[in-house]
C-alpha cells in the first residue's frame, strides 16, 4: 500500500532541503520506487535533484481548457500528459505541480488530475509531496489520507507554535493523518542548552512528537551552490547522519 509523506512549515524553514534527503534515505535502503512531488509554486526540488522540468500539472491544467485531440477524452489526455510530466532516474520518478489556477480556474482539470494520480500512486510505495505552507495540493490530487505529516521548523519556540497552527489545517481540508512529526532544521551546532530547553518546551505545548533535529550547514549551501544533487551527498557528512537518524525514528 502507497505510503503518503507530506512536508509542511512556513517558508524558509527548509522543507525542500528535507524532502531531498529523505529522497536519498529511502532511494539507500532500496524503499522505492518514490514518486517526489514538488508542491510548491516556487518548485525548486528539482534544482536540488539536478534535474530540468519541461513540463508541470499547471501548464497540462492549462491545456484542457483548450481542444483535446481528436479520439481521446479528458481524462485519457490528462493521463498521457502527466506520464509525460514524469521526470525519471533510478529509484525515483519526479513530478512539479507548478503554478496553481489563477481567475477563471479550470475545476474540473483539478478532477481529472485527481483521478490520474489515483491511479498513478499505485506504482509508488512511497509518495514525497513537499508542500507550501498550506496543503491544498494534497486535496487535488486526492490525497486524503497522509500517513506521515513532517513539519519542519526552524529553531526557536515561536516557530514550533507556527508548526503546530500548520499541522491543525488539516482538519478543515478533510485530511486524515496517520502520523504527525516535528523537524527542526537549521540549528546551531551544538544545540546550546537554553534553545533544547525552549525547543522541548515548545514542542510539549503545541504536541507534536520531535523527530530530531538538522544542524544549519555549510556543505549543504555548497552544495546547493555547485548545482550538485544532494543525493550524491556523502553518507558519513554530518547532516545526512542526523536526516539518518530522524527518518530511523520516524519509520521504524
Amino acid at each position: 500500500m502507497t505510503k503518503i509523506i507530506a512536508m509542511a512549515g512556513k517558508g524558509g524553514t527548509g522543507k525542500t532541503t528535507t524532502s531531498a534527503l529523505l529522497l536519498k534515505y529511502l532511494k539507500d535502503r532500496n524503499m522505492t520506487p518514490v514518486l517526489a512531488v514538488d508542491a510548491d509554486a516556487n518548485a525548486n526540488l528539482n534544482e536540488l535533484l539536478e534535474k530540468e522540468v519541461h513540463l508541470t500539472l499547471g501548464e497540462i491544467r492549462k491545456d484542457l481548457k483548450g481542444e483535446i485531440p481528436t479520439g481521446m477524452t479528458r481524462d485519457q489526455y490528462m493521463e498521457m500528459k502527466i506520464h509525460q510530466a514524469l521526470i525519471e532516474d533510478t529509484g525515483y520518478d519526479l513530478m512539479v505541480m507548478g503554478q496553481p489556477d489563477g481567475p477563471g480556474c479550470y475545476c474540473a482539470a483539478n478532477q481529472y488530475l485527481a483521478m490520474t494520480m489515483d491511479k498513478l500512486a499505485e506504482n509508488y510505495p512511497y509518495i514525497i509531496v513537499d508542500n507550501e505552507a498550506g496543503m491544498e495540493h494534497l486535496s487535488r490530487m486526492n490525497l486524503r489520507e497522509v500517513d506521515y505529516l513532517l513539519i519542519v521548523s526552524d529553531p526557536s519556540a515561536r516557530g514550533i507554535l507556527t508548526a503546530k497552527r500548520i499541522a491543525d489545517i488539516t482538519g478543515p481540508l478533510g485530511l486524515t493523518v496517520k502520523n504527525k512529526f516535528l523537524i527542526v532544521n537549521r540549528a546551531p551546532d551544538p544545540v546550546p542548552e537554553a534553545l533544547q530547553e525552549k525547543i522541548e518546551a515548545a514542542v510539549n505545548e503545541a504536541g507534536l512528537p520531535l523527530a530530531g533535529i538538522i544542524s544549519a550547514s555549510n556543505e549543504l549551501v555548497n552544495q546547493e551552490l555547485s548545482g550538485a544533487s544532494y543525493l550524491k551527498l556523502e553518507d558519513d557528512s554530518v547532516v545526512v547522519r542526523q536526516a539518518t537518524a530522524i527518518f530511523d525514528k520516524i519509520f521504524s
